[in-house]
């Protein structure tokens, strides 16, 4: 799904912009009459200036050679897939699919193919590495770095964390040529074995030895905390320029508050980073069910900023578009259960799973939810969350591999 410049009303305008697995509550009111213990949650800007850990302030340095791994092949074991062949920018930072090919695949987003080999597909939809930096932020625009909640199952902490692990795991860059357990080492060898990426990291963080495997991710995180978004037309208007937003967008503001979508959406980030139940169906391509957190089928609350760049939708990635999203929770919201709880179904085109999630186990926020009518609305105020990001690609990379493995 491409950008478009300019949302306008009717279906598809709507399927564009609101476009993110965490719609689902924009989309609903909840039918529950029973009245808040507290002040309900409300909407801030983001920060324009990111916060980092005390032990990695961003340098330019850091972000310069942080940008460069990112792009490189040679963090996976079989040098075919970097961290932006998943994360690539015209993709918004996902890569368009609903489920990722890790190692072991070729090309690039939704024409991106498996040629085979050991390594399983990644079983979760590819979030966005967009305003990331954020995680975690709360009201007052405070954010620690090192607890900032990473992953759909918040699985790590930090974007240091963060930056590890896909290295380390099997099904993404560490392949079956490396040993369990020794991606990030090997990775590190490898690393150290190129004289500019020695120059580099010795720029960097200064003196001999610092090519190590914590040195490597402080550097892809001071990078990632430079893709962020915080000049968007809603940010504007909260920070007092009530001209960034139309009156269209005004009206979608307050239906969106109104009708509860906050409830789970509030905030800078428009996350509450809690853990709900949906009743997703799994990916059939998984071929098992997807447990997700404490073996609830819970998954985390992602943001609601930049959806039109970031389709498909849900942890599966089964939601092609916004309005498989609104069929799913308009079934949803009339008290007779899911489709796809009792057996496989056929869902706009697309076979599911039956869900081993029983209906009295769902969120009731999502058991109780009703259509609600100012969609058009919504969809305009959802869109002043988009905002400009950085594109660019490296022409090279140290380790003479394609960028991207491509």
């Amino acid at each position: 799904m491409r950008p478009m410049s300019k949302l306008k009303t009717g279906p598809h305008a709507i399927a564009v912009a609101i476009a993110g697995a965490a719609s689902v509550l924009a989309l609903v009111i909840t039918a529950s009459a029973t009245p808040r213990a507290q002040a309900p949650p409300t909407l801030a800007p983001l920060p324009v200036q990111v916060d980092a850990p005390i032990d990695n302030p961003t340098t330019p340095e850091k972000v310069a050679l942080g940008r460069l791994l990112f792009w490189d092949p040679i963090l996976s074991g079989s040098a075919d897939i970097a961290c932006a062949t998943c994360h690539h920018p015209d993709f918004g930072y996902t890569d368009g699919r609903d489920l990722p090919i890790g190692t072991g695949g070729r090309g690039l987003g939704p024409t991106r193919i498996f040629r085979g080999g050991a390594a399983p597909l990644v079983r979760r939809n590819s979030q966005t590495i967009l305003n990331v930096a954020f995680n975690g932020i709360d009201m007052n625009g405070h954010v620690n770095p090192a607890d900032a909640p990473m992953f759909w199952d918040a699985r790590a902490h930090g974007l240091e964390a963060q930056a590890l692990v896909p290295i380390e795991t099997l099904e993404e860059m560490r392949g079956p040529r490396v040993p369990e357990g020794r991606g990030v080492t090997e990775a590190v060898w490898r690393v150290s074995r190129v004289k500019e990426y020695r120059a580099l990291f010795a720029q960097a963080f200064g003196g001999s030895g610092a090519v190590t495997a914590g040195n490597l991710a402080r550097a892809i995180a001071a990078f990632e905390r430079t893709i962020v978004t915080p000049d968007t037309p809603f940010d504007r208007y909260m920070r007092g320029d009530h001209s960034a937003l139309t009156e269209v967008q005004l009206r979608g503001m307050a239906a969106f508050e109104s009708h509860g979508c906050i409830e789970c959406h509030n905030g800078p980030m428009l996350s509450d980073y809690k853990f709900h139940v949906l009743g997703v169906s799994d990916n059939p391509k998984l071929g098992a069910w997807d447990p997700g957190v404490d073996h609830r089928f819970a998954f985390r609350t992602p943001t609601l900023r930049n959806l039109k760049y970031t389709a498909p939708y849900m942890h599966s990635g089964l939601l092609g578009s916004v309005l498989d999203v609104i069929g799913f929770y308009r079934i949803a919201g009339t008290g007779t259960g899911f489709v796809h709880f009792d057996a496989p179904t056929v869902f706009n085109g697309r076979l599911l799973l039956a869900s081993p999630v029983a209906r009295d186990q769902v969120d009731p926020l999502v058991r109780q939810l009703i259509v609600i009518q100012r969609i058009d609305d919504v969809a305009e105020f959802l869109d002043s969350l988009n905002g400009t990001f950085d594109r660019t690609i490296p022409s090279r990379v140290p380790s003479g591999l394609k960028p991207a493995g491509l």
